[in-house]
């Protein structure tokens, strides 16, 4: 422990005694990507400024691939993941209250997670080489060795039963789901998880579904940190010691593509709430789509950039309606939803609908101006530093990248891509994404 502590002490004095990078010197980095004997995607990032390192392991197993009457499969996976290893040959059994000691000796970190796209696995390490070495090997049985203990299983479903039925008394809640439903169909982007779908999961299903998709062929493994590619194939090699093997892996079937909505929907839910939900969108876009750029800077300026976007001056400042108003895409692996979203007076929904969407409409028409586009510019080029200033951001970026099979160079030339947009560029690419008259509406809570 004392050396650990040491260890952690002169990372500390270091991060405490850095400037973070410059923009033009983050830049540089350059990132490597490689394919490991395995079939395992490595992208690496060598940052030799802090003795830590970060790895991200992605698979693609996430929420969008769960069974429609299993709702909740990945999440419930990468949870129990976390909760004990089994034994294996001499290698003993680790419970989860040992796994959390065994971490915080270490000083290091790990966790599982899933969302729409992926299974996720992240891990957080000194370099030292028999710490990190220690920490390989753990996380390599947590991830290839889980024990997936039937009444931890028990609890945990208890636990997130009950946090739905609390969500769903929330207006917040029902005003979301109504909208995912009515956007997305029946696309798996539309699930969630219910009392009802993780009744139907059992510990056979959690050790079948992780034995199906986590599988090291299938691995994309993003690191950012003081590592060498020598020692990142050492570090990957162990990581993924214990998963499946056999590349090339089979193709996994194919998600269905989100549909475009046929004509516009409203849904009024009654609901005794103080405030009334207001939610407006559609399908929208795939994150490898060619328009992203132009899209983040239109919505930058529609809805996404606080206090400068149209839908707050227009709802919030000049009105009154809403405390808060912002409009987002969340794109994907596949199209994700556009959502404008507020909150407002339940006597005054209707009059903040009817503004949004003439602001919407208008800009969807006729696009920004050219002063509102320069300010976009500024602010989202001024920040972009702030988006790579540390190890964890970066390596954000690179899962980016490889997620959506990005260029390598995607970040060296992201700043002059975004100032190159011209009012023209943004305008076309809203207008080609973005359609108003087919929009669904979700007002819960307003007075009649």
């Amino acid at each position: 422990m004392n050396a650990i502590k040491k260890i952690a002490a002169r990372a500390c004095a270091i991060s405490v005694g850095v400037v973070f990078y410059s923009q033009s010197a983050w830049a540089l980095l350059p990132i490597e990507h490689w394919t490991e004997p395995s079939g395992a995607q490595v992208w690496l990032v060598q940052s030799p400024a802090l003795p830590m390192v970060d790895v991200q392991i992605d698979f693609d197993a996430g929420s969008r691939r769960d069974p429609a009457a299993q709702a909740g499969l990945a999440s419930a996976a990468a949870t129990m993941i976390t909760k004990g290893v089994r034994a294996v040959g001499d290698a003993p059994a680790i419970d989860e209250n040992a796994l959390g000691e065994a971490w915080a000796d270490l000083g290091a970190s790990f966790a599982a997670g899933a969302d729409s796209d992926a299974l996720s696995f992240s891990l957080r390490s000194l370099t030292d080489p028999p710490l990190l070495a220690r920490a390989a090997q753990l996380a390599s049985r947590q991830m290839g060795q889980p024990a997936w203990p039937e009444e931890i299983w028990q609890r945990e479903r208890a636990r997130w039963t009950a946090a739905i039925r609390e969500a769903d008394t929330r207006p917040g809640t029902v005003a979301g789901k109504a909208f995912a439903k009515a956007v997305y169909g029946s696309h798996p982007y539309g699930q969630r998880a219910t009392a009802e779908t993780l009744a139907q999961i059992n510990v056979a299903d959690l050790r079948a579904y992780a034995e199906r998709n986590v599988q090291a062929c299938r691995a994309r493994v993003a690191i950012v940190g003081a590592v060498s590619r020598p020692q990142a194939q050492t570090l990957v090699s162990t990581l993924l010691a214990h998963l499946p093997s056999g590349a090339p892996c089979t193709a996994l079937p194919p998600v269905p593509a989100v549909q475009p909505l046929a004509k516009a929907e409203e849904i009024k839910i009654p609901f005794q709430s103080a405030q009334a939900y207001v939610l407006i969108g559609q399908p929208g876009f795939k994150r490898s789509d060619p328009d992203f750029l132009a899209l983040l800077v239109g919505n930058h300026i529609l809805g996404g950039g606080g206090f400068t976007s149209r839908l707050t001056e227009e709802v919030r400042e000049k009105r009154g309606l809403s405390y808060s108003v912002y409009s987002q895409f969340a794109p994907g692996l596949n199209a994700g939803a556009f959502a404008i979203s507020l909150q407002t007076r339940p006597d005054q929904a209707a009059e903040a609908l009817k503004v949004s969407r003439a602001v919407l409409e208008r800009f969807v028409a006729e696009g920004p101006t050219e002063a509102e586009l320069q300010a976009a510019k500024d602010n989202l080029i001024g920040g972009f530093a702030l988006r790579i200033d540390s190890n964890r951001k970066l390596l954000g970026n690179v899962v980016n990248i490889a997620t959506n099979g990005l260029p390598l160079d995607y970040l060296e030339g992201w700043t002059d891509r975004v100032a190159a947009l011209t009012v023209a560029d943004v305008r076309a690419a809203m207008a080609r994404k973005l359609s108003p008259e087919r929009m669904v509406t979700v007002v819960l809570g307003a007075q009649p």
